[in-house]
């Protein structure tokens, strides 16, 4: 199932990940692996959500 949550990511040579929600949205960079078990969370967070609400 294709949720739209995260277009892309990609780990800098910096340790940052370099993150886009979406085809044409701006790139926003998180600092380190522990902002992106954030967003990860969030995402998932998200997706459940979403999920309670339609059945």
């Amino acid at each position: 199932m294709h949720h739209q949550l995260l277009h892309t990511a990609v780990l800098a040579p910096t340790g940052q990940w370099l993150v886009q929600h979406h085809p044409d949205a701006p790139v926003c960079v998180l600092d380190g692996a522990t902002a992106m078990v954030d967003l990860a969370a969030e995402i998932q967070h998200r997706i459940r959500t979403t999920r309670n609400h339609t059945r």
